[in-house]
């Protein structure tokens, strides 16, 4: 009887919790959409809002997690959310890209000594290191595990949409193994929504 009880709530709370009809559009949090919105105006581009984030992360630009909010002259953009956690809980740290009209990976500044005496400078690709893609959402995405700059120890995911490329990356760090990481960015990837400049 017991059993029996149980297994009808299970499914009533199942039942309750599941969309209607299949699968719910997802939409950018009513709490975030004011901050992509002022972005996809700024680069006068789309942008993709996450309609979820790791915990215990939120995507709101100018909130309590908002870590780099910086767009460059050519309008591309990096949004990052950092958690940093405190006695050695770690961090929780995921950066958004975009590059309004262009579709080539970008390339990053490199420093390197030689037997400490020389330094050379160069660049590199800012993502390398391509592993696979994933695909979610009508995005087909390539992973990318060697980064440059604020996306160095990040699992990446890089993109194109309509002559853009754009990118969402997380930190592997404690709390998050790696296998985590590319679960959180799985998820991040399809629950992301495109958000169109206002005309």
């Amino acid at each position: 009887m017991r059993a029996t009880i149980v297994a009808v709530a299970a499914a009533l709370a199942f039942g309750a919790l599941a969309p209607a009809g299949g699968a719910k559009e997802q939409r950018c949090p009513k709490a975030w959409v004011s901050g992509w919105q002022q972005l996809a105006n700024k680069v006068n581009a789309p942008v993709y809002c996450p309609a979820w984030m790791p915990n215990p992360l939120d995507a709101r630009i100018g909130g309590e997690w908002q870590d780099i909010y910086s767009i460059d002259k050519d309008r591309s953009y990096l949004v990052s959310f950092l958690y940093h956690g405190d006695q050695g809980t770690g961090d929780v740290h995921v950066n958004f890209r975009g590059y309004p009209g262009q579709m080539a990976i970008p390339r990053c500044k490199t420093i390197i000594s030689v037997n400490g005496t020389k330094t050379r400078r160069g660049t590199t690709p800012c993502f390398a290191d391509a592993g696979g893609t994933r695909k979610a959402g009508g995005i087909v995405a390539t992973v990318y595990t060697v980064n440059q700059d604020a996306d160095q120890w990040h699992v990446l995911y890089a993109w194109r949409h309509d002559g853009s490329l754009y990118t969402v990356s997380e930190h592997v760090i404690r709390p998050y193994t790696y296998r985590q990481v590319v679960r959180n960015l799985d998820r991040l990837l399809a629950s992301l929504v495109l958000v169109q400049p206002a005309r």
